[in-house]
């Protein structure tokens, strides 16, 4: 039983990765005032079917001079890491329960930067490795702030474990008190999933398409499953962490829609960033936001654990002294 939850789980990622790029051709042809998809079945919403059958039927090229098996399946590796991390997703029967789940996230996210380099290296192409050297940085340097913004917050829940933000965020969620440390936590997600404004790996006006400049048809929809599939495990994270947790609410699926709209919002609004900017953002002020950020929380706990010290010693004391006084 546990195999069919996870091919279930498998399946869901896929169809909500089809209608995920109906949704945001959808927005971006609202914002940019121009229809969007709208021919392909009632309204549009037989068009990821559409796509994904031309994407799989068109005819499969290699590129002369590449490394012919590992460029083959590297697109694979990309998919399978894409969708090992969600394994943290928890359901009613057959729960995988992560007692280090943290560390499960962390170990599985830093895979996905492979699956870049072997892309871009084994296209034997410029761009493509160009591509590939931009991401690879642009992604360790946010993976950083990334994993200590998040380890913040596991160390006020006292737990590895991604199920006890549910029980922590049961009064208060966590962005009541921590809202800029939630945009900086929005903004590393869109960097570390490589979309605008910090959509470098894939910059068409100066490398094609970047890393996947060399890959069609099959390859190139495997790649976008697992960038668009990252795109939704990443909205899924933020509603765990900073909305109250509670994953079989008709609430938190409302968040995840509206975070996934958020990312296609900044797309449409904002213009690409400079590079140097883009590492400066990175180093100088999201790191020293999540180091002061955790800081303060061990502050906060050393001073509530004098407080308890010091209240447990005087309590200690005044019925040791009314002992001796009564002996």
């Amino acid at each position: 039983m546990y195999y069919i939850s996870s091919f279930v789980l498998m399946v869901m990622i896929m169809v909500s990765v089809g209608f995920f790029t109906l949704l945001e051709r959808k927005i971006m042809g609202f914002m940019h005032i121009r229809k969007g998809p709208n021919k392909v079945g009632y309204l549009g919403l037989l068009q990821p079917f559409s796509d994904g059958m031309k994407l799989f039927l068109k005819e499969h090229f290699f590129p002369k001079n590449s490394n012919f098996f590992i460029y083959y399946i590297c697109p694979v590796l990309g998919l399978v890491q894409s969708l090992f991390i969600w394994l943290l997703f928890p359901f009613y029967f057959n729960c995988v329960n992560f007692d280090y789940g943290f560390l499960f996230f962390l170990c599985v996210s830093s895979l996905g930067i492979y699956s870049l380099i072997i892309c871009g290296w084994s296209s034997n192409s410029i761009y493509s490795v160009l591509g590939c050297l931009r991401s690879v940085s642009q992604a360790i340097s946010y993976e950083v702030s990334l994993s200590l913004i998040l380890l913040g917050f596991f160390l006020l829940c006292d737990s590895y474990n991604f199920i006890s933000f549910n029980f922590m965020q049961n009064i208060n969620w966590f962005i009541f008190f921590s809202l800029p440390i939630f945009f900086c936590w929005f903004s590393c997600s869109l960097a570390e999933t490589n979309r605008a404004p910090f959509d470098f790996s894939e910059g068409e006006s100066e490398l094609v398409s970047g890393f996947n400049v060399e890959y069609g048809s099959g390859g190139f929809a495997l790649l976008f499953i697992s960038e668009y599939a990252s795109i939704i495990f990443m909205s899924f994270m933020s509603c765990l962490v900073f909305f109250g947790g509670n994953f079989f609410s008709f609430f938190f699926f409302l968040s995840i829609i509206f975070l996934c709209f958020l990312f296609v919002w900044v797309r449409c609004s904002l213009p690409r960033y400079r590079y140097d900017k883009l590492m400066y953002l990175a180093w100088k002020c999201y790191l020293p936001s999540s180091l002061n950020y955790i800081f303060f929380y061990f502050i906060k706990v050393d001073i509530l654990l004098s407080f308890f010290f010091v209240k447990t010693l005087n309590i200690y004391s005044f019925f040791y002294f009314q002992s001796k006084c009564f002996l």
